[in-house]
């Protein structure tokens, strides 16, 4: 079994990492290239690109990067011709990998997609090439599936992956002696994955925490998930009090009072660990008035649409200052009962995120029947 995988995001790249890791586990002579990060590289993908030079985020901010994406897509394409994998595994990024997917059905690879694109909130108009372009999408979440069925496009929802994987590796108290942390309520700091988000979302997170300060005792904690050492607020950092957590950012979410996190992923894994949470996000202007223009959703936090309803609050663009953060981060901290319901509210997103099986099994054997059906017709030529 030879397969092309492909992941362009941090999240993407736990996710298939898990996918190379089960079916090896059964087909140990499986091999495995693409578009890896460190999580796949470390399963054993080859890498014929870095998936970290893919990660940037926004319409008009990816616009400089598009002549070294373009560059990366043609590798990737170069090396499916050349190697003609029996499939294609690839993994969200929907800009870059819905483009792939035309390339490689034209190869006569069949494509896998895992982790849906956010069609149903903008870009309609994509289900047309997914419908022509996939031999299975696998979505996460629960009201997916049926969006796309409507639109003939074959799905199955397997559940979300995280909800299985997401855990604490140790002790608040444990924790707290690792990193010398005082005996204090923790907030953590969570400006996104991408360079770009945090270089956008750190100075007003700085600002936030500062006007935070003086209402409420506390103590600050970032996870390094992004090269924070070369980035511009570094210094601001080091001659701060914020502890530097490296290598646990699940304790440091776990253990925390309060998260104050970018919408994406993180925010569900604060869900899935009952942490209450302001969410925020900014893009440049531009980005953000053609975007809007095209998102159809009534939240732009993961956790809201999947609650149905505002269970936390959402700070995005010109709402997103460090006043309005830290207004909204004293009220839950000084309230008892806020955060209380923030934690049952955020317990029934963990629910509905729940499946019966691991969500990567169910994807892994997906991967091993078009394998199988591939082979199938291979043969009967």
């Amino acid at each position: 079994m030879r397969i092309l995988i492909s992941a362009g995001e941090a999240s993407g790249d736990l996710y298939a990492s898990r996918v190379v890791e089960l079916i090896r586990a059964r087909n140990p002579e499986a091999q495995f290239f693409g578009c890896a990060g460190p999580r796949m590289q470390a399963a054993g993908v080859r890498p014929i690109v870095d998936a970290r030079s893919l990660a940037v985020a926004g319409l008009v901010e990816v616009v400089e990067h598009i002549p070294r994406i373009w560059g990366e897509f043609r590798k990737l394409v170069r090396a499916a011709a050349m190697e003609k994998p029996d499939l294609a595994v690839l993994t969200d990024s929907p800009d870059f990998h819905l483009r792939l997917a035309k390339r490689l059905k034209r190869q006569g690879i069949p494509v896998i997609y895992l982790i849906a694109p956010q069609v149903w909130a903008w870009r309609e108009w994509r289900v047309r090439a997914m419908r022509r372009d996939l031999k299975r999408l696998l979505c996460i979440f629960p009201f997916e599936q049926e969006f796309f069925e409507r639109h003939g496009v074959p799905v199955t929802y397997i559940g979300h992956p995280l909800a299985r994987i997401v855990q604490p590796s140790m002790s608040a108290a444990e924790f707290r002696s690792r990193f010398q942390i005082p005996d204090q309520p923790i907030v953590t700091l969570l400006p996104g994955s991408r360079h770009g988000e945090a270089e956008r979302h750190m100075p007003v997170l700085l600002d936030a925490v500062a006007r935070i300060g003086p209402a409420y005792s506390y103590v600050l904690a970032l996870p390094l998930g992004f090269d924070a050492h070369k980035a511009k607020f570094w210094e601001r950092i080091r001659g701060s009090s914020i502890k530097v957590i490296e290598g646990s950012s699940w304790d440091a979410l776990a253990h925390a009072e309060l998260a104050l996190a970018a919408s994406g992923t993180v925010t569900m894994e604060a869900a899935i660990l009952g942490v209450p949470m302001v969410t925020f996000y900014r893009v440049n202007a531009l980005s953000w008035l053609l975007g809007r223009r095209l998102v159809r959703a009534p939240f732009l936090s993961m956790v809201n649409l999947v609650a149905g309803r505002e269970i936390v609050p959402e700070l995005i663009q010109q709402e997103m200052t460090g006043q309005r953060i830290a207004d909204e981060a004293v009220r839950i901290l000084k309230n008892a009962d806020v955060r209380e319901s923030m934690r049952a509210d955020l317990g029934e997103v963990a629910r509905k995120l729940a499946s019966d099986r691991d969500p990567m099994e169910i994807a892994a054997e997906w991967i091993e029947k078009v394998f199988s059906e591939s082979q199938e017709i291979v043969h009967a030529r």
